[in-house]
Protein backbone atom coordinates (compact mmCIF):
# COMPACT_ATOMS: atom_id res chain seq x y z
CA UNK A 1 0.00 0.00 0.00
CA UNK A 2 1.37 3.54 -1.15
CA UNK A 3 1.55 5.73 1.40
CA UNK A 4 0.64 9.25 1.35
CA UNK A 5 0.98 12.22 2.88
CA UNK A 6 -0.93 16.53 2.23
CA UNK A 7 0.97 19.47 2.50
CA UNK A 8 -1.02 23.17 1.60
CA UNK A 9 0.64 26.25 0.51
CA UNK A 10 -0.45 29.42 -0.59
CA UNK A 11 2.31 31.87 -2.85
CA UNK A 12 0.33 33.86 -5.22
CA UNK A 13 -1.31 32.31 -8.14
CA UNK A 14 -2.19 28.65 -7.41
CA UNK A 15 -1.47 27.94 -11.09
CA UNK A 16 2.06 28.49 -10.76
CA UNK A 17 2.40 26.57 -7.49
CA UNK A 18 0.14 23.59 -9.23
CA UNK A 19 3.07 23.76 -12.22
CA UNK A 20 6.35 23.59 -9.63
CA UNK A 21 4.83 21.16 -7.51
CA UNK A 22 3.25 18.66 -10.06
CA UNK A 23 6.95 18.37 -11.62
CA UNK A 24 8.05 16.41 -8.40
CA UNK A 25 8.74 13.06 -8.14
CA UNK A 26 7.42 11.75 -4.72
CA UNK A 27 4.42 14.31 -5.61
CA UNK A 28 1.09 12.43 -6.35
CA UNK A 29 -1.29 15.17 -6.96
CA UNK A 30 -2.05 18.61 -6.56
CA UNK A 31 -5.53 20.42 -6.73
CA UNK A 32 -5.30 24.08 -7.28
CA UNK A 33 -8.03 25.67 -4.32
CA UNK A 34 -8.55 27.79 -1.88
CA UNK A 35 -7.96 27.98 2.05
CA UNK A 36 -8.70 30.05 5.36
CA UNK A 37 -11.27 32.14 4.58
CA UNK A 38 -14.99 32.72 5.77
CA UNK A 39 -17.41 31.84 2.90
CA UNK A 40 -17.99 28.13 2.30
CA UNK A 41 -17.56 26.73 -1.26
CA UNK A 42 -16.49 29.82 -3.02
CA UNK A 43 -16.21 30.70 -6.04
CA UNK A 44 -13.01 31.84 -8.22
CA UNK A 45 -14.71 35.44 -8.78
CA UNK A 46 -15.34 35.68 -5.32
CA UNK A 47 -12.45 34.83 -3.85
CA UNK A 48 -10.78 37.41 -6.34
CA UNK A 49 -12.85 40.26 -4.64
CA UNK A 50 -10.10 39.95 -1.72
CA UNK A 51 -13.73 39.70 0.46
CA UNK A 52 -13.99 36.47 1.38
CA UNK A 53 -10.77 36.14 3.46
CA UNK A 54 -9.55 32.78 1.21
CA UNK A 55 -5.84 32.42 0.07
CA UNK A 56 -4.89 30.85 -3.62
CA UNK A 57 -3.98 27.40 -2.46
CA UNK A 58 -2.35 24.13 -3.97
CA UNK A 59 -3.43 20.85 -1.80
CA UNK A 60 -0.49 18.36 -2.43
CA UNK A 61 -0.45 14.27 -2.04
CA UNK A 62 3.35 13.32 -1.53
CA UNK A 63 4.89 9.72 -1.14
CA UNK A 64 7.02 10.72 2.12
CA UNK A 65 9.00 7.64 1.29
CA UNK A 66 10.14 9.72 -1.54
CA UNK A 67 10.02 13.33 -0.94
CA UNK A 68 10.21 14.33 2.58
CA UNK A 69 7.66 17.66 3.79
CA UNK A 70 10.77 19.35 4.75
CA UNK A 71 12.15 19.67 0.59
CA UNK A 72 8.52 20.55 -0.15
CA UNK A 73 9.28 22.92 2.33
CA UNK A 74 12.16 24.03 0.48
CA UNK A 75 10.44 24.10 -2.76
CA UNK A 76 7.53 26.31 -1.25
CA UNK A 77 10.34 28.80 -0.17
CA UNK A 78 12.72 28.71 -3.40
CA UNK A 79 9.55 29.13 -5.54
CA UNK A 80 8.50 32.35 -5.04
CA UNK A 81 9.09 35.77 -3.11
CA UNK A 82 8.36 35.17 0.24
CA UNK A 83 8.73 38.50 1.53
CA UNK A 84 6.54 39.90 -0.24
CA UNK A 85 3.26 41.37 1.51
CA UNK A 86 -0.23 39.74 0.04
CA UNK A 87 0.57 39.24 -3.61
CA UNK A 88 3.27 37.72 -6.16
CA UNK A 89 5.14 39.62 -9.42
CA UNK A 90 1.52 41.41 -10.49
CA UNK A 91 -0.91 39.44 -8.28
CA UNK A 92 -1.90 41.77 -5.71
CA UNK A 93 -4.14 41.28 -2.86
CA UNK A 94 -5.03 39.17 0.63
CA UNK A 95 -5.62 35.98 -1.58
CA UNK A 96 -2.42 35.79 -2.96
CA UNK A 97 -0.35 35.26 0.10
CA UNK A 98 2.47 33.31 1.40
CA UNK A 99 1.07 30.87 3.89
CA UNK A 100 2.13 27.48 4.76
CA UNK A 101 -1.05 25.79 6.23
CA UNK A 102 0.13 23.07 8.26
CA UNK A 103 -2.17 19.85 8.63
CA UNK A 104 -0.61 18.69 12.08
CA UNK A 105 1.86 19.71 15.00
CA UNK A 106 4.85 18.15 13.03
CA UNK A 107 4.45 19.89 10.38
CA UNK A 108 3.33 23.34 12.25
CA UNK A 109 7.13 22.79 13.87
CA UNK A 110 9.30 22.11 10.43
CA UNK A 111 7.09 24.60 8.81
CA UNK A 112 8.54 27.28 11.73
CA UNK A 113 11.76 25.93 11.58
CA UNK A 114 12.46 26.02 7.79
CA UNK A 115 10.67 29.46 7.97
CA UNK A 116 13.39 30.52 10.63
CA UNK A 117 16.01 28.66 8.03
CA UNK A 118 14.81 30.50 5.31
CA UNK A 119 14.74 33.85 6.85
CA UNK A 120 18.07 33.81 7.78
CA UNK A 121 19.44 32.08 4.92
CA UNK A 122 18.36 35.03 2.98
CA UNK A 123 18.78 37.92 5.90
CA UNK A 124 15.39 39.28 4.80
CA UNK A 125 11.83 39.37 7.29
CA UNK A 126 9.88 36.46 5.89
CA UNK A 127 6.44 37.65 5.29
CA UNK A 128 5.10 33.69 5.26
CA UNK A 129 2.43 33.08 7.69
CA UNK A 130 2.53 29.35 8.85
CA UNK A 131 -1.69 28.61 10.28
CA UNK A 132 -3.66 25.80 10.51
CA UNK A 133 -5.36 24.10 7.93
CA UNK A 134 -8.73 24.74 7.30
CA UNK A 135 -11.51 23.51 4.83
CA UNK A 136 -10.14 23.21 1.65
CA UNK A 137 -12.15 23.70 -1.70
CA UNK A 138 -11.04 22.99 -5.14
CA UNK A 139 -11.17 25.56 -7.68
CA UNK A 140 -13.48 25.12 -10.93
CA UNK A 141 -12.07 22.22 -13.34
CA UNK A 142 -11.15 25.06 -15.79
CA UNK A 143 -8.57 25.81 -12.95
CA UNK A 144 -6.65 22.69 -12.60
CA UNK A 145 -3.81 21.93 -14.35
CA UNK A 146 -4.00 25.33 -16.01
CA UNK A 147 -0.31 25.48 -17.74
CA UNK A 148 -0.60 21.81 -19.26
CA UNK A 149 -4.08 22.40 -21.01
CA UNK A 150 -3.23 25.81 -21.85
CA UNK A 151 0.81 25.64 -22.35
CA UNK A 152 3.20 28.74 -21.38
CA UNK A 153 4.71 28.99 -17.79
CA UNK A 154 4.01 30.50 -14.53
CA UNK A 155 4.71 34.45 -14.88
CA UNK A 156 5.30 34.57 -10.93
CA UNK A 157 6.76 31.93 -10.12
CA UNK A 158 10.35 30.95 -9.43
CA UNK A 159 10.96 27.21 -11.49
CA UNK A 160 13.75 25.51 -8.90
CA UNK A 161 15.94 22.91 -9.45
CA UNK A 162 15.31 19.91 -7.91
Amino acid sequence: MKSEEIAFFGAGCFWGMEYVFSRISGVLRVTSGFMGGNLKNPSYNEVCTGNTGHTETVRIIFDPEKISYSKLLDVFFRCHDPTSVDGQGPDIGSQYKSVIFYFNSAQKKLAEKARRDYEEKIGEKIATSIEKSADFYPAGEEHQEHYLKKGGKPYCHIIPKI
